[in-house]
Formats: structure tokens, sequence, C-alpha cells
């Protein structure tokens, strides 16, 4: 077989940034459930397979102390891992080996987290059962593993509907027509089988709407996540049997919101999950109330159980940073049963004291103290922070004493991305010392950010700049589904933009020190 082994290695995969493969979010996450997370320190260890453009393993590996390895067989992601690796000065090894070859390294330490983002549901039985060797040869004990995947039985209807955009792909497209092309013309073929009133689409009309949703995606991620010769998603059950190989147990969610099944789940689903105890038939029924398509995972190897008070202190330790200019309490929230309402009651002062003294970073033990929070339902206070990190409103933050250390290396990273942004908007992140997590960032705000660094200190100037950049290289502005088509205009638009990022976002960005 070719050295790609089924996987799509003609087009680059995306750019993204995966927030829940932060160390310190699979930490609370584990902590939350109740588990004793990895050891942390200068010499935690950490390893990604199939790290694609390399964008989280180098955000964490610059916001966070440790040393942090990856694999990825595609050459030309780990030329821009590396490249990113050697600006930030991070302590990395990224290498374009394929699993079993970096199994085999001698110099490859115990990992205390393995990390992989999707690459189980596109891989062949060989590889995963390297990935398994792996795990039970790299993991230390106590170490955790993140793992997301798709899965069933929410892929079921949409099963078919891959197989046959895959089938028309390889049947009717040529390389010379180049993927997006022939992504394009699969997508078409589907939409024609659904207006010619293929019996298929009656019997599943929920066919139709994913395959409207696929159309609007993002053809580099399409052709990875549905057009691998490989494709396989997975029971809950299927996986747990992989992975007990290697002596791993599931720990708990890896998002913060699918912790809590007050927010996903009816009150007669919750009823009938609670009559279960904790086994792979609770965690199926609960996929199979949710119709679950993706999962995000943590597992164990043999981490401690902590009793309810060591759970509590554990938590109250945790920092917790602010990562919104948005202060007013958090209404509501979208779950697997569709917009969920907070209670003000409770929001409204965890939002309130968080915002307070300039959004400063808290314990978790600093707010439960305030008298306005200590009198909250029991549960309330861990069970709002939650919500709020599962949000992407708050993010655990480190010690003061880590994020001084960790900061030149985002600092480097960042000035990077930002110079970065003048001729691409590829990545859209910034990495923060003070979460050893990313922040979104638009790569306006980037240019913004870059005029500013080099001395223009007024949003006009900031908005000149970035006007002269996009000039440069005949790109336009598009407001209200319109091209701006002179420099007036542009220079007007980006103007309005600089003057909210000046007034809104770059307290923020300072605050998390993604910016001076």
């Amino acid at each position: 077989m070719e050295w790609t082994s089924g996987y799509r290695a003609d087009i680059d995969y995306t750019y993204g940034y995966y927030r829940e493969l932060a160390p310190g979010l699979m930490d609370f996450a584990l902590l939350y459930a109740g588990f004793e997370p990895p050891r942390r320190g200068q010499d935690v260890r950490y390893l990604e397979l199939g790290y694609g453009q390399g964008i989280s393993l180098n955000v964490h590996a610059a916001a966070n102390p440790g040393e942090f390895w990856g694999a990825d067989f595609n050459p030309v992601h780990a030329s821009n891992a590396q490249e990113l690796a050697r600006v930030s000065g991070a302590n990395t090894q990224f290498t374009d080996q394929s699993f079993a070859e970096m199994l085999e390294r001698e110099d490859m330490p115990a990992m205390d987290y393995i990390a992989l983002h999707g690459i189980w549901s596109w891989i062949s039985d060989e590889n995963r059962k390297v990935i398994v060797d792996t795990f039970r040869k790299r993991l230390r004990v106590g170490g955790a593993v993140y793992s997301s995947y798709n899965t069933f039985p929410g892929w079921a209807t949409a099963m078919p509907l891959r197989h046959i955009m895959s089938i028309h792909s390889q049947a009717v497209g040529s390389d010379i027509q180049g993927m997006v092309t022939r992504i394009d013309a699969a997508i078409d073929f589907g939409k024609k089988l659904s207006d010619v009133g293929a019996r298929f689409f009656q019997a599943n009309p929920l066919a139709k709407t994913r395959l409207d949703a696929i159309a609007g995606q993002n053809r580099n991620y399409l052709a990875h996540e549905y057009f691998n010769e490989i494709w396989t998603p997975m029971y809950f059950s299927e996986l747990q049997e992989w992975l007990g190989e290697a002596k791993l147990s599931y720990a708990c969610p890896a998002a913060c919101l699918d912790h809590l099944d007050a927010i996903n789940l009816t009150g007669p689903q919750r009823e009938m999950l609670n009559s279960l105890p904790p086994s792979i038939l609770r965690e199926t029924v609960r996929d199979y109330l949710q119709n679950q398509q993706f999962r995000k995972d943590l597992y164990t190897r043999g981490a401690r159980r902590l009793s309810a008070l060591e759970r509590l202190e554990r938590l109250k330790s945790v920092r917790i940073a602010l990562t919104t200019t948005d202060t007013a309490p958090l209404s509501s929230v979208d779950t697997g049963i569709g917009k969920v309402s907070l209670r003000k009651d409770i929001y409204g002062p965890v939002s309130e004291a968080l915002a307070a003294n300039n959004a400063s970073v808290k314990s978790i033990g600093e707010l439960s103290d305030l008298p306005q929070l200590a009198k909250l339902p029991p549960g309330g206070l861990l069970e709002s922070i939650a919500v709020l990190i599962g949000a992407g409103r708050a993010h655990p933050a480190h010690d003061e004493a880590t994020a001084e250390a960790v900061a030149p290396q985002c600092a480097r990273l960042n000035a990077h991305l930002i110079e970065r942004a003048r001729i691409s908007g590829e990545v859209g992140i910034l990495a923060s010392p003070v979460t050893g997590g990313a922040v979104s960032i638009g790569r306006f705000e980037l240019m913004f950010a870059g005029a500013r660094a080099a001395g223009h200190k007024k949003p006009a100037d900031w908005a000149k700049s970035a006007a002269g950049t996009l000039a440069q290289q005949n790109q336009q502005i598009i407001k209200n589904g319109e091209l701006l088509t002179t420099m007036e205009a542009s220079v007007d638009e980006l103007t309005a933009q600089a003057k909210t990022f000046a007034d809104t976002r770059l307290g923020l960005f300072q605050r998390l020190k993604l910016v001076d």
C-alpha cells in the first residue's frame, strides 16, 4: 500500500485549533468528573498523533511547560508544524514518521498525555493496532488519552450519503480535476439524486439536511472527513473494546458541556439513563438519546478516583480566566436538546464576580468565598464554571509563575502569526500564556495588532495599514454581501472595525497576554 495508507494526502488539512486538546482543559474535565489528572510541571510530556498543520500542538507547546511530541506522516504538515516550532522555541519533536515508525523510536519517552483528534475514524485496523500499542507502551500509569471520533448511531443516516459521494468521486472524477472540483461534483450529484426523488432521501429526510450542510463546509475539511479511502464511524462499545487492550478505561467527556445531563437530556431521558449503572450500556444509551455523531472522550490508565472532599479541594485550587469581552450573564447555551435557558440568579453573580477587578484571574476557591456566591445552591458555582468553560467564555488558567515562564514562547509564536496574517487568513488564533490555550481572532484584528506593534498608535492608522496590505494583494473586503471596490470605502470599513477592536477586544488580548 502507498505511504498514505488510504488517507487523503493530496489536499492539505485545515488550519484549525481544537481547544479540548489543551492540557488544562483535559485536567479540568477529569477533575470535574472526579479523577486525578496527570502530573503537571516542567517535565510533563505530551504526544499528539496526527497533528495536521500542527496549530493545536504548537500552541500548547508554546503556552505550557513540558516536552511536546507529534507524529503525522504528511511531510507538508510536518514542514509547517516544524516552522512554527522553530519560531516559538518551544520544546517540541515534530516528525513525518508513521505511527509505527514513531512507536519504534528508542528515544521516545513515556507520555502523560496522548491526543488524537478524529484520526481514529480515518485509519486502517492495522494503524489502530499501532495506536493501541502506543498507548500500551508509551502512556504513563495515571496518564490521559484524548480521542475524538465519528460515532453511531448519529452517522447511521449519513453513511449511505458519504458512500455515494465517495464512489462518485472515484468513478467520475480524475486527478486532473483536483480534489475540490471532485468534491463539488459529488455534492451536486447527491443533490440531483434528491431532486429526482430517490427513495433513500424520502425515507431519510435528515440526509438532505446533512447534504445541504456539507455543501457549505470547507472543502479541505471535507476531503479528509468524507473522502478518505478508509472512513469508519464506531460505536462507543467498539472503541472501549479496542482501548481496553491498552488497559485504558473511559473517564469522562472532554467537552465540559457534555458532562451536564441537565442541559443535554430531557427529564424522562435523565430518569432512564440514571436507572443504569456506569457502564458501556449507559454510555451507549446516552449516544442513542442524543443521536451522537461525534464523541470527544477522555480515557485514563489507572487514574485514581478522588473522594468528594479531594475533588472539591482540587477544583477550588483551579484558577479561571474570563476569555470574552461580554461580561453580561450567559442567558442560554446550545445543547443536544436545543437552546437551554440558564438561571440568571446563578449566572449573574458568577459572571459579575469573574469580571470584577478588570476580569483578573481568580481561583474557584476565591470565588466560592465571596458572600454573593457562597449562598448559591449546592454545586451551582462549579456547574456554572463548567458551562462557561464549555461555552468558550472562560478557561482554566496557569499560576502566575508558569504564565511568566511560557510568555516569551507565546510572544514569539504570536508575532509570527500576526505577521503571517498579512498574506493569509488561514490561521485565526493567538496563544495565551495565561490560559495555556488559544483565543480566536479575525484576520483584520491580527492585522490591526501588527500595525499597532509596528508603532501605529491610532485605529485609523491601523486601518490604513491593513487596507494598503490588502490592496497590494488585490484583495477586497466584502460587506453585506457586496465587494468594496474603492480604497476609500475599504479604509472606512476597516476604520470602523479597528475602533471596535480598540474599544473592546484589545483589552481582552492584553489581559490574556496575546499582545503587549
